[in-house]
């Protein structure tokens, strides 16, 4: 059997109106991994979910889940899926109970009360189970769409947006619920504007841009390949100038007035911050202060996005 849980080649997307949403996109993504899908407003990200949970129909392309094609295997790849959208569907006035139960319901899934009690159980939901789905706060209904996907027993579980709307309490909670569902062995997908979701919690990261896939890989090596540091030395007493042995050739440094920034790549610089300070204490420069910031995977994301 396949190692990936999803595999896609050459898949494309273009409505009616001729605008195309999704261009060529290649992407495997391996069993228990938690795959971040990056990309600002009208990227293709929803579009890209919708195809490969079958509400969207590819204009071409392939799609695989777990070996089975979306098209030709349809039910055995569908049942495969849970699914999170970003809007809150469900029915207001059905408890909590009801409406994870009917979601079983309608794979053709036996009744399974033990399982349904430990879904809700890990999303903190059993003691609302019998609580009509409109008297729950944002955050408890988007933990019930989660109890919703999860109960026919996917492997892979979608999650478009899952902390829109959820106050920062409830999105650290989410977090932590996601990474249990990993050490159950579950695939996840996610998409996000928070990109400290993905920073928290993904294995690797992919980002899209105007339907194309731009890069994907793993966010440690993301950071590392792309991320550049920076020195930040706080002065004894403000300078005009610097020295010419402060200027390494892989650096920029700039001086202003008390302070003095100096940025370089982690992976092609050699610069050493001991060097710094010898050099520093060599031209009786004194020092108050220093500090080294790496940049965030938001920033990385946005000058990636700005590039294409």
């Amino acid at each position: 059997m396949t190692s990936y849980a999803i595999s896609i080649k050459g898949l494309d997307k273009t409505y009616i109106n001729g605008f195309q949403a999704l261009k060529d996109i290649h992407l495997d993504i391996k069993k228990g991994e938690i795959f971040a899908l990056l990309g600002p407003n009208g990227a293709g990200k929803t579009t890209l979910i919708g195809c490969v949970c079958g509400t969207i129909r590819p204009t071409g392309g392939e799609i695989k889940i777990f070996g089975f094609d979306y098209i030709s295997h349809y039910r055995e790849a569908r049942s495969k899926i849970g699914l999170v959208p970003q809007e809150l569907y469900t029915d207001a006035f059905e408890t909590v109970r009801n409406t994870v139960a009917f979601s079983r319901e309608l794979f053709g899934k036996a009744p399974n009360p033990e399982y349904l009690k430990d879904i809700l159980q890990r999303l903190s939901l059993w003691d609302k189970k019998d609580d009509q789905i409109r008297t729950l706060s944002g955050g408890m209904k988007r933990r019930v769409m989660i109890a919703k996907a999860l109960a026919h027993e996917p492997q892979i579980l979608f999650l478009d947006e899952p902390s829109a709307g959820v106050d920062v309490e409830l999105r650290k909670s989410m977090w932590e619920q996601v990474e249990s569902l990993r050490q159950l062995g579950m695939t996840i997908l996610l998409t996000t504007h928070y990109i400290e979701e993905a920073e928290k919690m993904a294995d690797r990261v992919g980002i899209i841009n105007g339907g194309e896939l731009i890069l994907t890989e793993t966010k440690d090596e993301l950071m590392k390949s792309m991320s550049n540091k920076q020195v930040i030395v706080d002065l004894e007493k403000s300078m005009k100038k610097l020295p010419d042995n402060l200027l390494p050739h892989e650096s920029k440094i700039s001086l202003n007035g008390s302070s003095i920034t100096l940025n370089y790549d982690v992976a092609s610089s050699t610069f050493d911050v001991f060097n710094l300070l010898d050099a520093l204490k060599e031209n009786g420069i004194g020092f108050k202060d220093l500090s080294i910031r790496q940049r965030s995977l938001e920033e990385i994301f946005v000058e990636l996005v700005e590039k294409k």
